[in-house]
């Protein structure tokens, strides 16, 4: 690529992040400042560029990171509601077991829990043998992609659950901290993934049953 066309493509993505951050700003009216609203924005896609392999569709992918953010900000200042346990999984790529177990969260308790996803050094994208077993139990992943782990969506959680990334989770009072011991799927071959997805789909539903009482969570 020239360095013109370089340039062109910078100040095309500026302006539809601009967009972005209006739009945003409009719907996070009288809880976040618009200042707040463009510089999480920006942040966001800076830090989804540093592991893109395909940039055409991050500002898009951008925006829906960026409101996510925004809400878990609004979140944790009370200024929006939380009517349901929010959950946050945190791996090192948020590729693999953490993608799991919120897929697998997502489709056993469906609203009645609220769940992100994050990495602490996150991959290009979601290993493609855990979107294989997750479509094999009929869960599909396919509009997921790894986030990095931010402050927002730690400080708007109930409950936090690392999955082998150290200390990269930050530690607030009055929140529940879990930590699973888990196998990479990174290091496994398919039927290797596919005993880390039982075993986080154990997890999860013991999980469930504290944070929901009475949620049927074996359901298929």
């Amino acid at each position: 690529m020239s360095v013109t066309s370089g340039m062109q493509g910078l100040l095309s993505n500026e302006a539809v992040l601009h967009r972005a951050a209006q739009r945003l700003a409009q719907s996070f009216t009288g809880m976040v400042n618009e200042e707040t609203v463009e510089r999480v924005v920006f942040e966001s896609y800076a830090a989804l560029a540093r592991t893109a392999t395909v940039s055409s569709h991050l500002p898009s992918v951008t925006e829906k990171f960026a409101r996510d953010r925004l809400t878990a900000l609004a979140q944790s200042k009370g200024l929006i509601a939380k009517p349901v346990p929010e959950i946050l999984y945190v791996c090192v790529q948020n590729s693999g077991r953490s993608q799991m177990a919120a897929a697998l969260t997502r489709h056993l308790a469906g609203e009645r829990v609220h769940v992100r996803s994050a990495g602490s050094q996150p991959a290009a994208e979601i290993n493609t043998q855990v979107v294989a077993v997750l479509a094999e139990i009929g869960i599909e992943v396919g509009d997921e992609f790894p986030k990095p782990l931010t402050d927002d969506v730690v400080r708007a959680a109930d409950a936090v659950v690392t999955m082998g990334c150290g200390d990269a989770c930050p530690l607030y009072p009055g929140k529940r901290y879990l930590d699973w011991q888990l196998a990479d799927p990174a290091e496994l071959d398919l039927d290797g993934v596919r005993l880390v997805r039982d075993d986080v789909r154990a997890h999860v539903e013991h999980l469930l049953g504290e944070l929901v009482p009475g949620l049927a969570a074996t359901r298929a």
